[in-house]
């Protein structure tokens, strides 16, 4: 059996409680668990609302940060027992295209100088030539022409033309995986089409993976493969993105889904709903549901654990006792 291209096992981040002021403990993230397979390409959706976890974890992958435990495996090896080799290559192979475009770029130097320096600290090209051509290849991908972009500053682009700037200089090392942590939240409507149809271009003809970091469930929807809906720094539920999205079974992802508005204007939207934002059961690892204090099914038995995700059908699953059954074992087992 081939072994994934990116396994994540158990992977937990903790914040703060040691030393002198450390204060609280804030469990970032926990027991999350993923697998990306060498092929087919696939759009995996990490989905939830601010302060879910969700961007720790894939600073966790780039290696920006460390576990506090667990493992984030790489064709076989731990990204942190990776020797210097190893990492160059990991770090050419596992790319990145972060929210806000701007903050790449430095504003005193020309575009072109994030694929220069991309180039010479990956040595892609033996002559300026070669690496021109390199350059122009990648934009033509995101539908652009180096002649137009590659000599402005910055601030001379829209957000639009710097996030395609981003994906084209990602796509030019030839990754497999592509870490995108919100690529559409800081454009306008009229652009995120494009940037989605980039993506599903790259997953489909090239064969790159992502790793697609989102609060914003409808695009989830429309490129996603898979989906894990966080809560709090763990999954409240996963599986195939439609049938998560079309039949949720967390009660915290049955209100997130029934918050967004349906496309009707006779339906008048309920803008005052109250989406849990606190934070009760976050200090402990061993705390019980952390969606406990809001739920509307709980039961004396989520408090005295959390619940582990258990099997629905059809490799969906969702991290709730209302789902439990004496044949059903934990899915986290």
């Amino acid at each position: 059996m081939t072994a994934p291209l990116l396994e994540i096992r158990n992977a937990t981040k903790v914040y703060g409680g040691s030393g002198i002021g450390g204060g609280k403990k804030v469990v970032a993230l926990q027991d999350f668990n993923l697998s990306i397979a060498e092929s087919p390409a696939t759009i995996t959706t990490i989905a939830g609302e601010s302060g879910s976890g969700k961007t720790t974890l894939a600073s966790l992958v780039l290696g920006f940060l460390h576990l506090t435990s667990g493992d984030v495996i790489y064709r076989g090896v731990n990204i942190q027992s990776m020797n210097a080799e190893q990492r160059v290559h990991y770090r050419r192979e596992v790319q990145a295209v972060f929210q806000d475009p701007y903050e790449v770029y430095n504003p005193f130097y020309r575009v072109k100088h994030i694929f220069e320096l991309a180039i010479r600290k990956f040595k892609l090209a033996n002559d300026k030539a070669q690496a021109r051509q390199m350059m122009e290849d990648a934009l033509k991908v995101v539908g652009l022409r180096g002649g137009e972009v590659l000599e402005k500053y910055p601030h001379q682009l829209s957000g639009g033309q710097r996030q395609r700037m981003m994906i084209a200089r990602a796509y030019m090392l030839k990754p497999r995986i592509i870490v995108a942590d919100e690529p559409v939240s800081m454009i306008d409507a009229s652009l995120r089409a494009m940037i989605l149809d980039i993506m599903l271009h790259l997953r489909d003809d090239f064969g790159i993976s992502f790793l697609y970091i989102t609060h914003d469930l409808s695009t989830a929807y429309q490129i996603g493969n898979d989906i894990h809906i966080m809560y709090q720094g763990r999954v409240a539920e996963n599986g195939d993105t439609g049938h998560v999205i079309e039949n949720p079974k967390h009660p915290y992802v049955q209100l997130l889904l029934n918050s967004i508005p349906v496309p009707d204007p006779d339906v008048k939207w309920d803008t005052n709903l109250n989406l849990p934002s606190e934070e009760e059961m976050r200090n402990s690892p061993k705390s019980g549901c952390r969606f406990y204090p809001r739920c509307g099914s709980r039961m004396d038995r989520c408090l005295q654990g959390i619940p582990p995700l258990f099997p629905i059908e059809n490799q969906h699953q969702a991290s709730c006792f209302l789902y439990e059954t004496p044949e059903s074992s934990p899915a986290s087992k």
